[in-house]
């Protein structure tokens, strides 16, 4: 089930709801591209929706929940995904030449292995 709450989050001079699935992220990223959200609106474990898509999102078939329940659904679901526990997002300048190192390194030969 999609659930969002209604548009009371102040931010960038509008109001934002909170759209959010208790059944999976895929059923929610699918969600969020009927509605249009652009995939840089998910957060963690929520997209964060203008004021002006939630009335679609509604008709689209999300339920209507208050804000307070928000959390407890996706505790109660398994997917509360909060900021102090989410993965810092790699490095990919760095990722990229590690990527090259190793690659590098398997045209090497590798010696047989001997047995005793």
């Amino acid at each position: 089930m999609i659930y969002v709450d209604r548009p009371s989050w102040p931010g960038r001079g509008r109001l934002w709801s909170h759209l959010i699935s208790d059944v999976s992220l895929a059923e929610l990223h699918a969600f969020a591209e009927m509605l249009g959200a652009p995939r840089r609106g998910f957060d963690r474990d929520h997209y964060d929706v203008p004021a002006e898509r939630f009335a679609m999102a509604v008709w689209l078939g999300a339920q209507v929940v208050p804000s307070r329940d928000i959390v407890r659904l996706l505790r109660d679901a398994n997917l509360r995904r909060p900021k102090h526990l989410s993965r810092p997002r790699p490095d990919l300048s760095t990722a990229d030449h590690a990527v090259v190192a190793r690659v590098e390194a398997d045209k090497k030969p590798m010696k047989p292995a001997t047995t005793a």
